[in-house]
């Protein structure tokens, strides 16, 4: 769809929401990145998962890469309180491949550093974590934490600092450590994390339709006007 027919379409659909709403949309879109995402790696405890997703709705974390290669993702409503809503997740289950393999190669393409959470190899602390690139924070199972492949293909490993008798975070509470300590650096050492205009136009109107009960038929009644009026289609 065109950017204009885009703007037309997000005008016409705010008016079945409230104002109060639709400020909330906005407000939102204006800490939303993508410069910072996040990898999960076979998490098989739907509350652990669902919390992680709940932590980067919370930091402006927009998107998150689910991989299943042995452990299928489930997301409890409960605990996201509808915040995975608002996320985009990307799933990698294709069956007979490395689903971790494509979901880096991806990344990598886009220009990601591929950061490593495990206390178990050489690494850096979270705070040593440059947020000069574009960063993909990778978690691993509850048990087995990320697998040979995650941890050999990684750019670099990191860990958060502890000095107690435990070796590791739960992994919701890594998640929330490092997105807290990489989202507050990335907003104070940089000026363009947010995103585009571009992204921030079709997030709201993706967020305009999940706002709307019925917003597929108002959707249809609308490109009905625009046809008749300009004889056009979409």
């Amino acid at each position: 769809m065109e950017i204009g027919k885009k703007q037309q379409l997000i005008t016409y659909l705010s008016q079945f929401i409230t104002p109060a709403r639709r400020e909330k949309i906005l407000s939102v879109l204006q800490q939303r990145t993508r410069d910072i995402t996040v990898i999960l790696e076979d998490i098989y405890q739907p509350h652990n998962a669902s919390a992680v997703l709940r932590s980067c709705d919370s930091f402006g974390v927009q998107d998150v890469h689910i991989v299943e290669n042995k452990n299928i993702f489930t997301i409890t409503q409960s605990v996201t309180i509808g915040s995975d809503r608002w996320l985009t997740l990307y799933r990698y289950n294709e069956q007979s491949i490395n689903n971790t393999e494509e979901c880096l190669k991806r990344l990598k393409n886009e220009g990601y550093v591929i950061a490593a959470t495990t206390p178990y190899k050489e690494h850096i602390t979270i705070e040593e974590l440059s947020v000069n690139t574009k960063v993909a924070l990778m978690f691993g199972s509850e048990i087995n934490g990320l697998s040979e492949y995650a941890k050999n293909n990684a750019d670099v490993s990191v860990k958060i600092p502890m000095v107690g008798f435990s070796e590791s975070f739960n992994i919701s509470v890594s998640a929330a450590l490092c997105l807290y300590n990489l989202m507050s650096r990335l907003k104070k050492e940089h000026n363009n994390w947010k995103l585009t205009e571009t992204e921030k136009l079709d997030l709201e109107l993706n967020w305009l339709q999940k706002s709307i009960k019925g917003g597929e038929l108002i959707e249809k009644k609308f490109f009905r006007d625009i046809y008749q009026t300009t004889g056009g289609g979409e």
